[in-house]
């Protein structure tokens, strides 16, 4: 998943997807970019531009951490940062394959994604029917949300 709400955001997420294609994550299929009030942020912060991602990765989810991060990185978000804060990148895995992981660094599914109208419509866009590891679609995710949800 990727996302922003500063100026070049859009760029920064289209850079970021020429990324992960050259270090590796391969059969890339995207998301439009979709628009979305920030949610658990701090009062006053931009909307957001949102977009969904799948791909092929044949490295460990944490090397995957890393690459996002490094791509973050360059795009000029700080290394010490806010998740209530703008910010012009954000890299989320929200799943890696039907794999349930859970470290200090790492939280896959994505906690809260289950929850987000901003995660789960691009992601229904590209891969209505990928599962989450409890076997339930997006596409049925995003059904059971209240309208308007996913401002949690």
């Amino acid at each position: 998943m990727l996302g922003g709400n500063l100026p070049g955001s859009r760029n920064a997420m289209a850079e970021a997807l020429k990324k992960f294609s050259a270090s590796g994550v391969s059969n890339i299929k995207s998301s439009s970019v979709f628009h979305s009030a920030a949610v658990d942020c701090v009062p006053g912060t931009p909307d957001f531009l949102d977009m969904a991602f799948t791909g092929s990765w044949d490295g460990t989810p944490e090397a995957l951490l890393e690459l996002c991060q490094r791509i973050e990185l360059e795009a000029g978000r700080p290394k010490q940062h806010s998740s209530r804060e703008s910010r012009i990148l954000d890299c989320d895995i929200i799943l890696f394959g039907n794999e349930k992981i859970s470290t200090d660094s790492l939280t896959v599914p994505h906690p809260r994604a289950h929850l987000r109208a901003f995660v789960l419509e691009p992601m229904a866009e590209i891969a209505p029917e990928m599962k989450f590891p409890d076997g339930v679609s997006v596409r049925e995710l995003l059904m059971q949300l209240p309208e308007k949800a996913g401002n949690q």
